[in-house]
């Protein structure tokens, strides 16, 4: 049985790599991050029950920017692979807390690396790395990018993405370690984060349905990206770490939507007009923005022998319709005087 260590595992992300890796027979562990709050919800349906003893995920307290503890967690699961999904991955946050976002999405890979290096040098057991990298490396070069073209990273998260990258291909020819970057265009779900635009849109379409707001306020609108879905891509990263030799990869759909034709559509789905409730607002503009964004995976799906299933509709479907039962469920509480207590 192979065990994963996963960072990030309760992401977007990290919750489907978590189900597709069960599903495949591993043990599967994950750091999380001490906070005041339960942030599992994603993979409450996997996690250990102490009560019950359902031994599906072991869950370990520690940090990217804790090297110590990375230290400890490695020696104490000895794992065969390593996903590293954490990360502030917000882009527009990051430019509020750059310190921080270079710490954990940039040093957090370095710090992971060494380790990775040390472990491997005293116990001569292989651990293959998996990096998740981000097309907003590609910031403002023309699209379609592949890997062949160079970075032009336009915040302090793509800047911190494209560190990560360089050290992870540093430390594989550096020290013949098995670590692979996947380069992973936008993909979404209903497990995204209700801050990142596509689940802002599904999550007020369905609320403006349900009478329960009145007005989305959106930034660029005109901005295009390269949409697909996280249990997808999960799969990419996994069939990355099956490959004989390390490598870097391309993950996209190849496809290119605007922002404003996300909202269209999601509204449309609802018999919304998207035009009588969605407002720009200039303040969550980005101080340099990413226009355009169309990735060539082609190489990848040869090597890979991988396709993305979703089509850009049926994400948008998938989402609205969660979003939609998600604002009936709010509904439903707000009409007998509950509030619906915010995850």
């Amino acid at each position: 049985m192979k065990k994963a260590l996963i960072t990030g595992i309760t992401g977007q992300d990290g919750s489907y790599l978590a189900e597709l890796l069960l599903d495949k027979g591993y043990e599967v562990h994950g750091i999380i991050r001490r906070v005041s709050l339960l942030n599992t919800a994603r993979i409450d349906h996997l996690h250990k029950d102490l009560h019950e003893q359902v031994d599906k995920i072991e869950l370990h307290y520690g940090d990217l920017s804790d090297s110590t503890g990375l230290r400890r967690i490695l020696e104490k699961v000895e794992p065969d692979e390593i996903y590293n999904l954490g990360a502030q991955s917000h882009v527009r946050i990051s430019f509020e807390q750059a310190e921080y976002t270079a710490d954990v999405a940039g040093l957090g890979a370095l710090r992971l690396l060494e380790a990775i290096r040390d472990y491997q040098e005293r116990t001569g057991h292989e651990v293959r790395f998996y990096q998740a990298g981000s097309s907003e490396m590609f910031g403002s070069a023309r699209p379609p990018q592949s890997l062949a073209t160079p970075f032009h990273p336009r915040s302090p998260y793509a800047v911190a993405k494209a560190y990560a990258f360089w050290q992870t291909v540093n430390h594989r020819e550096a020290y013949g370690l098995y670590a692979a970057n996947g380069v992973l265009f936008n993909h979404e779900s209903p497990r995204r984060g209700e801050t990142f635009v596509t689940r802002k849109i599904t999550r007020a379409a369905g609320r403006i349905k349900m009478g329960l707001q009145d007005k989305l306020y959106l930034g660029n609108l005109e901005a295009r990206r390269d949409w697909g879905h996280a249990r997808d891509y999960v799969e990419a990263m996994q069939l990355m770490l099956q490959q004989d030799a390390p490598g870097d990869y391309l993950v996209s759909t190849g496809e290119s939507h605007t922002v404003r034709e996300f909202a269209e559509q999601a509204f449309a789905l609802l018999k919304l007009d998207y035009n009588d409730y969605v407002e720009v607002d200039p303040r969550f503009f980005r101080p340099a923005e990413v226009d355009y964004l169309q990735g060539d995976a082609a190489q990848t799906y040869e090597q890979l022998n991988w396709r993305p299933r979703t089509s850009f509709t049926q994400l948008v479907k998938e989402m609205v319709e969660a979003d939609l039962e998600l604002a009936r469920q709010e509904r439903t509480l707000k009409d007998a005087g509950h509030e619906m207590v915010p995850m």
